[in-house]
């Protein structure tokens, strides 16, 4: 009997391989990802490392290494004379003041297979005093073949001209980069020491005896192979992507968790939909130890065929699409053949899809050898959960509760130091995790409240409403274990959305703290020549606003003849004007306000703030030199002030303080947007500092680019992970409505036979699969937000709680609708059923 019941049940399911992909249609999704990402890091890994521009292929040699002392000028000299040594390159970089900027002068032959660059304008410089720049830098500084300019850098104190000779690619142009050949760089620079030395061997000559005689002409400087070297920082680069997908292997984790749920809720129906027939074999003498082994390898078998077709999946895609983008011109490596990995995953669907069938399979086995007498194949699912459950999931939410409470009583006090958020963090990821499992638990008794809350409005719309919502309410198991799958989805994005909110709205502070504006000039140690700021200020055309300001390093405060703080030299004061920055209004307070800024009226920043012993409200004395002017405070910053700024004051106080009328300093914005507006607002303020002696011009919008860059990218990748867990839950509630059809086709052909049109019928099963995402999105946003809040502070970054409420209404929307579009083609072929034939159906 027992073999007879397991090949009767395997060989029904291999019968029907449409239901059995269907059944187990979320496994095959996790399966494809989980493949699919071990075929995304080989492919990442292999096209870095073949992309990688680093050492160059043909360098037999490398000699010296960070940790030790450099390679001393000598040392490139007594190389070169080496027998044997055909070229040696000695790398070498230093940073040069120019008038106008910043340039990052490096090292380079220019020609030869050891050059890294390619000219392609002008001659490759070969004199010391001559350089050749990158695109980006020749626009950004205004700079061409031809022009001459002075900067100092390396040993160099006093400026030194510098020729631009020509123009060169690389693969990176940060737009500040210069290249000479090494003489060049070490003669103007006047270095004594180089960070490396690249070696190419002879032709023809043994690199190891070379290796040998380089030993004895250098001793005590490390050697290594340019194999070793190009080896190191491949698996640098490996290990920078290798740890990028650790943590795509957590939320992929999450995943497959989700897709185990879905696939126990598909089981459930399965199984309910075969009632009659698994009591006709109790009637016949099965146990209901064979049946649950029979169901048992009727899941492994649907875990083998999902797993395999999956892997198949993810590894013809695998291949086809670096293919396709090596075709478009973009350097794509393809993977290999991971045959390994494929087993592994094919066995973990089997395991997965075992563990998730043996909860249905346990509870089908317990059918009555009676129920085989009733007329339907089917019987209604439970409503209600055991005792043993409601007091798990009961346990769990406590656990969850307390795990908070302790969260919170370690979050950050203000103005605290040494914060270490280690603990906080993980007590809220075992508290997210502990409310998890406690909403798996009590989920059925959570569907039906959350449910009449979410569907009065479609009980409204009339008696297809009704029948949607009553026939969610009617299976509250299968509804919970469906939309806990999509409120685990939403929680996770909607709390990455709030999260990413919050940090960017912190960023932004940050930003309008250190780059206020496009660009800054400053004059190093001294004041702009009044016709530099008149001539900034008459350049509308590629300026939108310029804002100059006074800036003194040694004002003090007083209270009486005391001195207040620390600081001996005194705090960094400013008259900055902050109204016409547009970057004010992302600026905050931790007391007070900054518009009641004024004559007699200072904002401190909270360093300063603290070290004097001052709060918003407090009278004090500010001092420069022997003049004094009373002030009070009428607002302290949370953090440092805007270009770090310790006290920022009136113009009127800096000037009965005796401080001189000249400028120090101005900020600026460009007119027009982009690159091309950024880069006329450069060429204006070049040509307003002229040859002004001590002026540079730095460009803050590129910092401030390179931040919102790496905020929007970490939120992109972070909700394009958790969206893993939305599509299994989007393909669970796919499933499940194909399969309730199937299981309700008797239902259905009663409601077309009173009356019911087949648009009716399509509206009512699409309404009720938009119902679970209406579940599970109201949870998740219910669990998300305060999950977001707590994580944003316990990081310790003192970033506000932001929640931007057009995103999560456009997240709400759309995972409501996804999962009503997954409906759509179940109900379609709900609707095309004769309801004579619906009628007559047995299952």
């Amino acid at each position: 009997m027992r073999a007879t019941v397991l090949r009767t049940q395997t060989a029904a399911a291999a019968r029907r391989p449409g239901r059995l992909i269907l059944t187990g249609l979320a496994i095959l999704v996790a399966s494809f990802v989980v493949f699919g990402t071990v075929l995304v890091q080989q492919i990442t890994e292999r096209t870095v490392r073949d992309n990688l521009s680093g050492t160059p292929a043909v360098t037999d040699l490398v000699i010296g290494s960070p940790g030790v002392p450099a390679p001393t000028v000598t040392d490139v000299r007594q190389i070169r004379a080496v027998p044997g040594v055909a070229e040696a390159v000695a790398r070498a970089a230093t940073g040069i003041s120019i008038g106008e900027g910043y340039l990052n002068l490096q090292s380079d032959p220019g020609t030869g297979p050891l050059s890294t660059l390619r000219l392609i304008e002008g001659s490759y410089p070969d004199q010391p005093g001559e350089i050749a720049i990158t695109p980006r830098t020749a626009e950004r500084l205004g700079l061409s073949v031809g022009t001459t300019t002075s900067g100092t850098g390396g040993e160099l104190t006093t400026p030194a001209p510098l020729t631009v000779t020509g123009v060169v690619e690389t693969d990176v142009d940060a737009g500040y980069d210069a290249y000479a050949p090494d003489s060049a760089v070490i003669a103007w620079a006047r270095l004594t020491a180089v960070e490396r030395v690249d070696v190419r061997v002879a032709s023809g000559t043994s690199t190891e005896a070379v290796r040998q005689r380089v030993t004895a002409a250098v001793a005590g400087q490390p050697i290594r192979s340019g194999a070793e070297v190009r080896e190191a920082e491949a698996n640098a680069a490996a290990e920078e992507v290798g740890r990028l997908f650790i943590l795509v292997g957590m939320f992929v984790s999450i995943a497959v968790i989700a897709a185990a749920l879905v696939v126990t809720s598909t089981f459930r129906i399965v199984f309910a939909q075969r009632m009659r027939q698994l009591a006709l074999l109790r009637a016949v003498g099965a146990s209901r130890g064979t049946l649950v082994r029979a169901l048992t390898a009727e899941g492994a078998l649907t875990g083998l065929v999902a797993g395999v077709v999956g892997v198949a999946s993810a590894l013809t895609l695998g291949y086809a699409l670096p293919a396709i983008l090596r075709a478009s011109g973009h350097a794509v490596s393809s993977p290999g053949l991971p045959v390994s990995a494929a087993v592994t995953v094919v066995i973990g669907a089997v395991v997965i899809t075992v563990l998730a069938v043996l909860a249905p399979a346990l509870s089908a086995a317990r059918v009555s050898p009676l129920e085989a007498l009733r007329t339907a194949s089917t019987t209604a699912g439970r409503r209600g959960i055991g005792a043993l459950r409601l007091v798990g999931g009961l346990f769990l939410a406590v656990g969850a509760i307390l795990a908070v409470a302790a969260t919170i009583s370690q979050l950050p006090k203000p103005d605290q130091s040494n914060y270490d958020p280690s603990m906080p963090l993980l007590l809220l990821v075992g508290s997210g995790a502990l409310a998890f499992f406690a909403l798996v638990a009590l989920g059925p008794l959570l569907v039906r409240p959350v449910l009449a809350v979410v569907g009065w409005p479609l009980r409204q719309l009339g008696p297809l409403g009704r029948m949607s919502v009553g026939g969610i309410g009617g299976t509250p198991r299968r509804a919970a274990a469906v939309s806990v799958v999509v409120a685990l989805g939403v929680t996770l994005i909607s709390g990455v959305v709030i999260g990413g909110a919050s940090l960017q709205v912190l960023a932004d502070r940050e930003m309008a703290l250190a780059a206020p504006t496009d660009f800054e000039v400053t004059s190093n140690g001294g004041t702009l020549p009044p016709a530099v700021v008149s001539r900034a200020e008459a350049a509308r055309g590629a300026l939108a606003r310029v804002v100059p300001y006074r800036k003194v390093d040694d004002a003090t405060l007083l209270r009486g003849a005391d001195k207040l703080g620390d600081v001996e030299s005194g705090y960094p004061t400013s008259d900055l004007d902050l109204a016409a920055l547009p970057s004010t209004g992302d600026l905050d307070v931790a007391q007070g306000s900054l518009a009641d800024r004024g004559p007699g009226r200072i904002v401190l920043n909270s360093w300063v703030a603290r070290d004097a012993g001052l709060r918003a409200g407090d009278t004090v004395t500010l001092a420069v030199a022997t003049r004094t002017v009373d002030v009070r405070v009428v607002a302290v910053l949370p953090g440092d002030g805007p270009l770090h700024t310790g006290i920022l004051t009136d113009p009127a106080d800096l000037d009965r303080l005796g401080v001189p009328a000249a400028y120090t300093g101005l900020l600026a914005d460009a007119a027009g947007a982009g690159e091309d507006g950024r880069t006329a607002g450069v060429r204006a303020l070049r040509q307003a500092i002229g040859g002004s002696d001590g002026v540079g011009l730095a460009v803050l919008a590129d910092e401030r680019d390179r931040n919102d860059e790496l905020v929007r990218t970490l939120v992109s990748i972070a909700v394009g992970l958790v969206s893993l867990t939305v599509l299994i839950a989007v393909v669970g509630v796919g499933s499940t409505t194909a399969l309730s059809v199937v299981e309700r086709v008797r239902e259905s052909g009663l409601l077309r036979a009173i009356g019911l049109s087949r648009a009716g019928l399509r509206t009512m099963l699409t309404v009720e699969s938009g119902l679970y995402g209406l579940i599970g999105a109201t949870i998740g946003l219910v669990l998300g937000i305060p999950y977001a809040w707590l994580a944003v502070q316990a990081l310790g970054i003192e970033a506000p709680l932001t929640a931007p409420l057009l995103p999560l209404a456009v997240l709400f929307v759309v995972l409501v609708g996804l999962t009503a579009l997954a409906g759509v083609l179940p109900a379609r072929r709900a609707s095309r059923v004769s309801p004579v034939v619906a009628l007559g159906a047995d299952n």
